[in-house]
């Protein structure tokens, strides 16, 4: 008996250290899920803003020109140069209040923009941290050794009770710690680690697309890339804004994959905690 709580007693507490961090990861991954899905919302209603700007510019443009289309008349009438006047007047007002709503959707699909970069930094941020607890947070050699003595020490605790048996002692209590402990035999660690190893794979997707999103999403909404008005320009920041968005929806599917992986670990550390929180029970 003696034997058998020293090669056991010690085991619930690690098994209760992994399922506490576990818990952790899960909430970690939980929360850069949802950062990365803050993102992909802001950039498609930046992607919306932004068309309509393309379009009010073309409006723009196609109002100023239209503006001039009387000014080549020759010997116009009193009637004709009102009207003119009249017209131009009326164009250049309405001109005003598209630049006006130009301004507006240009701010406020800069602070979208910003806004999406910051939300890719926190995913990737999440994801990093998510990485390194993954990546610790399995049944190292040392435990699963210890798994294993506490069963091979059972194993000789049977052995002894019937031997006591046949002496006629006193043999409940050694049952009971049997009876609590030999469920280890059962435990399978392997399911602990295979899940801690895909969340800390998926993390660490989810942290290169998201730097890769961060990087990108920063390098559309420079003032340099938004005010080069050229056809090249404009394509550029487009082809830009486009990519921030996919990687947006790279790295929130990293995300949700490794917040899965450590929810199931934790189902599966569960059920090795079960054995150990009765087995220590009893022991203590």
């Amino acid at each position: 008996m003696r034997a058998t709580y020293t090669a056991c007693v010690g085991i619930d507490d690690e098994i209760s250290h992994l399922k506490t961090m576990a818990g952790i990861n899960t909430a970690v991954t939980a929360v850069g899920t949802a950062a990365g899905a803050g993102a992909i919302a802001t950039g498609f209603v930046k992607a919306n803003k932004d068309q309509l700007i393309e379009k009010l510019e073309m409006e723009r443009l196609k109002k100023i020109e239209e503006s001039g289309v009387n000014s080549g008349t020759q010997n116009p009438s009193v009637e004709s140069v009102l009207a003119a006047a009249d017209s131009y007047f009326k164009e250049n007002a309405s001109v005003e209040e598209i630049e006006t709503e130009i301004d507006k959707l240009t701010k406020q699909s800069k602070n979208l923009g910003n806004w999406r970069t910051g939300l890719l930094a926190a995913n990737t941020a999440t994801n990093i941290a998510g990485a390194a607890i993954a990546g610790t947070n399995k049944v190292d050699a040392e435990l699963d050794e210890q798994i294993k003595n506490c069963v091979a020490t059972v194993d000789k605790l049977r052995a002894s009770i019937i031997q006591a048996q046949l002496e006629g002692l006193d043999v409940s209590e050694a049952n009971a710690i049997a009876d609590a402990c030999d469920d280890y035999a059962t435990v399978d660690t392997s399911k602990i680690n295979k899940r801690a190893t895909g969340a800390m794979a998926s993390s660490i997707v989810g942290a290169a697309t998201g730097l890769a999103g961060t990087v990108v999403s920063g390098v559309a909404n420079t003032d340099k890339t938004r005010d080069d008005n050229t056809d090249f320009g404009k394509q550029r920041e487009k082809n830009l804004n486009t990519a921030a968005n996919a990687l947006s929806i790279g790295a929130t599917a990293a995300s949700v994959t490794a917040t899965v992986f450590n929810a199931t670990q934790i189902a599966a550390i569960k059920k090795v905690a079960a054995v150990s929180e009765k087995c220590t029970g009893v022991l203590k």
